[in-house]
């Protein structure tokens, strides 16, 4: 087994979790779109788009339990959030950059596997 014997993909295993995190669909698209500072939820929403306010509180809520947003409180009225990537959600957008730029790159030919696989496309047989 590679790496020393150690299993990389038990249960509770650091890889594990780590891939958990960006297989959420909103997790990475959350990050993302806090990349470039602080954003209220409203303006999140508006960015991302197809999230439901609910959707959005569940992920931030997700992501600050596990270390990767903050959330800012402001004692004003009408009552302000702001959420913010800490310095652990700045380390993920690498990876989701270059998970982005695979997609980029693959994404056509896995929208071309799962048409042949449902039927929706001839498999070309050419030599």
């Amino acid at each position: 087994m590679p790496n020393g014997g150690v299993q990389l993909f038990i249960a509770d295993c650091q890889a594990r979790l780590a891939f958990d995190l960006v297989a959420n669909t909103w997790n990475a698209v959350v990050v993302w779109s806090l990349r470039h500072g602080p954003r209220r939820p409203g303006q999140l929403r508006a960015e991302i788009g197809g999230i439901s306010a609910k959707v959005l509180t569940e992920t931030l809520r997700r992501l600050e339990f596990n270390g990767l947003v903050v959330r800012r409180s402001y004692a004003e009225a009408p009552p302000r959030v702001e959420y913010e990537l800490t310095d652990l959600g700045r380390t993920l957008l690498g990876p989701i950059e270059a998970f982005g730029e695979w997609a980029h790159a693959h994404g056509e030919e896995v929208m071309d596997a799962q048409d042949r696989w449902t039927g929706r496309a001839p498999v070309d047989t050419s030599p």
